[in-house]
């Protein structure tokens, strides 16, 4: 299975870095990836936390993930098909950072999430409708800290000549962790 076929496909490189440094992963932490889709972002993650607990819903997703991980040598990262809320709903584990990549029933866990993250919080959305919802919620929490809008674009040959291709604009949603 390739990863074009997880829907959503891996995060690019460039906005990977961001994400990475909006989150602020320090050695020893414990990190949530919600949404992990092809484990991109947790095995980046996994190279400078103590350990990552990387969930999706989809059954293809994990598996892809799990081999993606093994082929990096990385074995810091816990993987769980489970839909985000019930997830949150069992287990009770405080995290050091949140990184939200599948935002399906978003306004169902991010309350939760905002009281199981100490530090920080960041959604990647794409859909306007996840920005508004993200950071309503967000701002109704008291979380938000603030939102980027990440477009890239890569150099491609053209008649001897280079000319860029966007890629899709990605929307970086930044908060602050609740009170735990």
């Amino acid at each position: 299975m390739s990863a074009e076929k997880i829907p959503g496909g891996p995060t690019q490189d460039e906005v990977l870095a961001i994400d990475l440094f909006k989150l602020g992963i320090r050695p020893g932490d414990v990190i949530l990836d919600l949404g992990c889709g092809t484990g991109k972002v947790s095995i980046a993650a996994a190279r400078a936390a103590h350990h990552v607990v990387a969930i999706d819903r989809r059954a293809e997703a994990i598996r892809f993930a799990k081999r993606e991980a093994k082929r990096s040598a990385i074995d810091n990262i816990e993987f769980r098909t489970i839909e985000g809320a019930k997830f949150l709903g069992m287990d009770n584990r405080i995290f050091d950072c949140a990184f939200v990549g599948g935002s399906r029933g978003l306004s169902g866990f991010l309350p939760a999430l905002s009281q199981r993250v100490r530090r920080t919080i960041v959604v990647n959305a794409v859909l306007l409708s996840t920005i508004n919802t993200t950071v309503s919620l967000m701002q109704d929490l008291g979380i938000f800290r603030e939102i980027l809008h990440v477009q890239v674009s890569r150099s491609q040959d053209i008649g001897g000549s280079l000319m860029f291709r966007p890629i899709d604009p990605v929307y970086i949603i930044v908060g602050n962790g609740g009170t735990c």
